[in-house]
């Protein structure tokens, strides 16, 4: 009966239409049209269902290997944090003693600040000493950092005590979003749970018996693993948890899912062989689950999505997809004649570089934009310019290095063993005449020349300060009781390495500009101190010291470059020449921070030569 009702309803219109082949060939393409939009609708709807699963486990996947990795990188700054940042064997020492040695105990306060004020997301820092069963404890209390010791009982019963203990690592980490276990209860230190995520212990042993000495306790606030972990897309209905390998949570959004799907045995299903997904219901709906497994430790970060917010996303997607590819059709034809003029005109500026610099313009320069490949290019091209101008550079010093070691080596041509030989024999002749005096300063003579003709360009602090009271004395038959000398140096400095009659030329500066330049009695004074960074050696006088002007042109022929004495005139050049050549051998000797500094009033003179500690092997 429908069918009939049907056809006659229908049967006037199918009449007229198939009266035209045109009117048939329109209703047959119609239909086929219909047919193929319904059947591409329903089609392409299905794929873009499994589409959006797939694009969510991709996306979500990359993401939380990401986010895992930063966390991964940031577990790892603060296992190297707890680490000691000085020489283990003094912080151990401090640790033993800090009881009875009020340095040590300085020791381990100022440790303890220096890492408290390392970062920004410490919330507590305490030190348990374990045979004094006490601690030391940083916070920050109205505004003020303050370092306490207070007494503690044992602490041997605590979990995350002896989780550290049987850790091949030698430390724990600790949860506050359960509860504490009620072996913990009144034990553990007075922490603010409120504001700490995560306590981790490091367990200090000793080296040689192995045996636990201290544990170093971090409790972390939340705020860095808060920047990190914002990097995962998050909205309502879905879930985040981070969840230490002991499937212990760490941050949880809602305590409530954790709860239910630990109860479920989620965790337990959270492992390598399901390849980082894995489709979970509780009673609710149905969920899926994806998670990334650090390859280090094995901490697990962990997203359950529901299915129903996937395929809303699905939806909107089809809903969107054709007027999204006709924009995507209009813009990407404006993104690719605007994208391809940006890569062609770095390499046009490129190769027009690279033919400038091939006909021996040295000058060239490609300019720099961006990170890509043409950048990379670009810059390394720029670098290539740059080594090659070194290289010329230093071409050029080594010809002048070589020009100037030919003509020193003429003029060392004559045997300085004949002449110390020749001593030896005048020592003899005035010994057998009795002539004392002239065997003291013959002798004092042969050794200076001997120290001096030694092959050796660094010596002993101590080797120096011997031939400088050889060479003070041949100088004090000259001057007599108008030159005085006094002698401060630091006894733990008598082992330092410095430069061969590096002393005796800041000496004879004294002389020739103190002692030769009056005559009243001059006293002059050889010391050396350290510095938190320096080894300093001073040669003070008091003399009428050197003129404002003077000693600028002399402080300015010390930073001039030593390839560039010859343009500065010879008779200055011969002035200060030894001190010249003095500042040339510390920079090369030592580098650039080391170097002579020169003061001087009306009161006297005073020339420091700065060594950087650390010693000749670190330039040398």
């Amino acid at each position: 009966m429908i069918k009939s009702m049907m056809y006659k309803l229908f049967e006037p219109m199918l009449e007229r239409i198939s009266r035209r082949l045109a009117n048939k060939l329109i209703l047959l393409f119609s239909i086929v049209i219909i047919l193929v939009v319904s059947s591409l609708t329903y089609i392409s709807y299905r794929m873009l269902q499994k589409e959006s699963v797939n694009n969510s486990i991709a996306s979500t996947s990359n993401n939380l290997l990401l986010v895992g990795r930063n966390l991964e990188s940031y577990l790892s700054g603060i296992e190297q944090l707890s680490l000691p940042q000085i020489s283990y064997d003094e912080f151990a020492y401090a640790i033993l003693h800090e009881s009875e040695d009020y340095s040590s105990k300085m020791y381990v306060e100022n440790y303890l600040k220096n890492l408290y004020f390392s970062r920004s997301d410490l919330e507590a820092v305490y030190l348990y000493v374990i045979k004094e069963h006490k601690y030391y404890y940083v916070t920050k209390e109205n505004y003020n950092i303050t370092v306490r010791v207070a007494e503690h009982p044992p602490i041997e019963q605590l979990s995350w005590y002896k989780r550290a203990q049987a850790s091949p690592f030698n430390r724990s980490y600790q949860s506050f979003v359960e509860e504490a276990p009620a072996e913990d209860s009144g034990l553990d230190y007075p922490v603010n749970t409120d504001k700490v995520f995560m306590g981790y212990h490091r367990l200090l042993r000793s080296i040689v018996s192995r045996e636990p000495q201290a544990v170093l306790s971090l409790y972390l606030n939340s705020g860095t693993t808060d920047e990190i972990m914002k990097d995962i897309p998050f909205s309502a209905g879905e879930h985040l948890m981070y969840i230490s390998p002991d499937n212990e949570p760490f941050t949880v959004d809602d305590q409530g899912f954790y709860q239910s799907s630990e109860q479920a045995g989620l965790l337990n299903l959270l492992t390598p062989a399901q390849k980082g997904q894995v489709t979970w219901s509780d009673n609710a709906q149905k969920y899926l689950v994806i998670y990334d497994i650090s390859q280090k430790e094995g901490w697990k970060l962990v997203k359950p999505i529901p299915y129903t917010k996937i395929y809303a996303a699905a939806t909107t997607t089809r809903k969107l997809s054709v007027s999204i590819g006709l924009l995507f059709l209009i813009v990407s034809v404006v993104l690719v004649g605007f994208t391809s003029n940006r890569i062609t005109h770095p390499l046009k500026n490129l190769s027009l570089q690279m033919k400038r610099f091939s006909t021996g313009s040295f000058d060239a320069e490609a300019t720099v934009t961006g990170n890509d490949e043409i950048a990379y290019l670009s810059r390394h091209f720029n670098k290539m310019v740059e080594r090659t101008n070194e290289l010329i550079n230093e071409r050029y010093k080594m010809k002048i290095v070589e020009k100037n070691a030919v003509l020193k080596a003429l003029e060392a041509e004559i045997n300085p063993h004949f002449l110390y030989n020749a001593l030896q024999a005048i020592s003899t002749k005035a010994l057998k005449n009795n002539n004392d005096d002239i065997v003291e300063m013959v002798d004092n003579l042969a050794l200076t020349l001997r120290y001096c003709i030694s092959g050796r360009d660094v010596v002993q602090a101590r080797e120096e300060l011997r031939h400088i009271e050889r060479y003070l004395a041949l100088q004090k038959a000259r001057f007599g009781g108008r030159m005085q000398v006094v002698y401060a140096w630091d006894e733990s400095l008598m082992e330092l390495r410095i430069p061969k009659l590096s002393i005796q030329t800041l000496v004879e500066n004294c002389i020739k500009h103190a002692l030769e330049k009056v005559s009243a009695t001059v006293t002059i004074r050889i010391e050396a101190h350290v510095t938190a960074t320096h080894s300093v050696i001073s040669v003070l006088d008091d003399g009428p010291g050197i003129s404002g002007e003077r000693l600028q042109e002399v402080m300015s022929s010390l930073r001039m470059q030593w390839e560039d004495r010859e343009e500065a005139g010879e008779e200055d050049g011969q002035e200060s020449i030894g001190l010249k050549n003095l500042n040339t051998r510390l920079k090369l000797l030592y580098g650039d921070e080391a170097g002579l500094v020169i003061y001087s009033s009306e009161q006297g003179t005073q020339m420091d030569m700065r060594l950087p500690r650390g010693g000749v092997g670190q330039h040398v």
